[in-house]
C-alpha cells in the first residue's frame, strides 16, 4: 500500500467486532512502534499490550472519551518517562506521537481499526497498569477489526478537514503570506 493513500484514507474506528486480532498482528504493531525514529535515538517509551476484557473495561474509565477501549480486542498503552520531570518533554511527546501513528497506519493497512484515547486519570491508569511513578501514560490506542467492515473504506465526510490555505503560510505567519 502506498503511504499517501494510507494517510488520505485512514479512518478512526471506535466500534469493533469480536474477531480477534492475531498475536502476529499485535507483534507487528508493537514492532512498528519500536522501529519508530526518536530524538537522539533515545527510544524513551514503553508499550503495554492489554487483552484482558476486565482490564480493557476498567481502562475505558481513564478519560471522558476512552469508552471505545472497553470494546477493543486489544489496546496498547503508550508510556514515556514523566514529561514534567524531563528536560526533553517536547521530544518525548513528539517521539510517542510518531510511534502511535506508525502503529495506527500499520493496523489500517492490515484491516484493523484503531482509535486513540487520552488518559486524563493518571492515578487510575497507573493503578490498573502498574507503571512506576516517574512514568506517564498519556495515550492508549484501541485496536480491533471494525464492527462495520466498511468503516475502513467509507468515503470522506464533506468538510471533514479545514482547507489547507486556512492553516498554512509562507515564510512567516502574517496573513499576507497565506497560501
Amino acid at each position: 500500500m502506498e503511504v499517501e493513500q494510507a494517510i488520505r484514507r485512514l479512518r478512526v474506528v471506535r466500534r469493533f467486532s469480536d474477531q480477534p486480532v492475531t498475536a502476529e498482528d499485535v507483534h507487528a504493531l508493537l514492532e512498528a512502534g519500536r522501529r519508530t525514529g526518536s530524538s537522539k535515538n533515545s527510544q524513551e517509551w514503553h508499550f503495554i499490550e492489554v487483552r484482558d476484557r476486565q482490564l480493557l473495561a476498567n481502562l475505558a474509565k481513564v478519560g471522558a472519551y476512552a469508552g471505545h477501549i472497553a470494546g477493543a480486542n486489544v489496546a496498547i498503552a503508550l508510556l514515556t518517562p514523566d514529561p514534567e520531570q524531563s528536560d526533553a518533554a517536547y521530544s518525548l511527546m513528539w517521539d510517542l506521537g510518531r510511534a502511535a501513528e506508525n502503529m495506527v497506519l500499520l493496523a489500517w493497512a492490515r484491516g484493523i481499526g484503531s482509535a486513540p484515547a487520552t488518559v486524563y486519570d493518571q492515578a487510575l491508569c497507573r493503578s490498573l497498569l502498574g507503571y512506576p511513578p516517574d512514568w506517564f501514560c498519556g495515550y492508549i490506542l484501541s485496536f480491533g477489526h471494525p464492527a462495520n467492515a466498511e468503516a475502513l473504506t467509507r468515503p470522506l465526510k464533506a468538510g471533514g478537514r479545514r482547507p489547507l490555505a486556512e492553516m498554512t503560510s509562507r515564510d512567516s505567519w502574517s496573513a499576507g503570506n497565506r497560501q
